[in-house]
């Protein structure tokens, strides 16, 4: 697993921090690029505290001091990426939300990368490659996402649903057994009927897998959770960057099942590739 970057530590120890800690802080993540090139006098003077306030705020989070801090944020951003996510504003036009939305893209994907627990993954994809059948549930912006691993996962010659209907889905839970497993995505992991459908697929033996958050209500119910925490307010906001992040995350897993199946494998997804063929024109040649 990766180190995390020390602004998403920073954003994610803000409730820990006092006051003076948290001036600091938000005169970081407001500028971090500037940050790099300031004097401790100046950050001092942005967040409206003492030159040893700052020092202080620098050594809580494992630097010697501010100009190690000031080391050690760079690296944050030396990819060039601003980690921050903006919100955005009435008054932005298209040149600053669209910046906006990919960055806040990225810096959730980069979190995401460095907190997936590469134990789980694994573990998710050997109970993948093991089961005799896998439901894909999901509702809302979630049921794009589960379709998107249904036609990922059926060219591994497993059999595979999708399904967005609560009725159908409590309908499957009822009907399988320790040979299924059914994959329960949801961004929030507070949705009434999935969790309802989670009770209903372990009560019967089911192997239950939720893409969601750590310590929702879903992430109880499942057999493995993949801890999707995304930092993304869907109950008032269209769901945009948790989205991405789920469909990243079932290419991990497309990834992990195809190397653990091995050669073996290789046929059936050539017999895929050759049918699609006859659907497309030829590739322009290099002149």
């Amino acid at each position: 697993m990766h180190s995390h970057n020390l602004i998403n530590v920073i954003r994610e120890g803000l409730n820990d921090l006092n006051k003076s800690e948290h001036k600091v802080a938000s005169a970081i993540l407001d500028d971090p690029d500037g940050v790099t090139r300031a004097s401790i006098a100046t950050l001092a003077k942005w967040a409206n505290v003492s030159e040893p306030s700052v020092n202080r705020f620098c050594k809580r989070f494992a630097t010697a001091g501010f100009p190690d801090f000031k080391l050690k944020l760079a690296q944050s951003l030396v990819s060039g990426l601003r980690f921050m996510n903006k919100e955005v504003q009435a008054s932005d036009d298209v040149s600053i939300y669209t910046p906006k939305i990919f960055d806040c893209a990225i810096n959730d994907l980069v979190r995401m990368r460095d907190q997936i627990d590469a134990a789980q993954i694994e573990e998710v994809v050997t109970l993948l490659t093991e089961t005799k059948q896998i439901h894909f549930f999901g509702l809302g912006a979630s049921a794009s996402v589960a379709k998107d691993a249904e036609n990922k996962f059926f060219r591994f010659d497993i059999p595979v649903s999708c399904q967005d209907d609560i009725l159908m889905q409590r309908m499957l839970a009822s009907a399988g057994d320790a040979d299924d497993t059914f994959f329960i995505i949801s961004h929030t992991g507070r949705t009434k009927e999935l969790v309802a459908v989670a009770d209903i697929a372990r009560n019967n033996g089911s192997a239950v897998i939720g893409l969601t958050p750590s310590d929702s209500p879903l992430a109880q119910r499942c057999s493995i959770t993949l801890n999707a925490d995304v930092p993304e307010n869907t109950d008032e906001y269209m769901p945009m960057t948790s989205r991405i992040v789920h469909l990243v995350i079932l290419d991990v897993l497309a990834t992990g099942v195809t190397l653990k199946l091995g050669p073996k494998l290789l046929t059936h997804l050539g017999k895929i590739k050759h049918s699609l063929k006859a659907t497309r024109f030829n590739a322009p040649r290099d002149a």
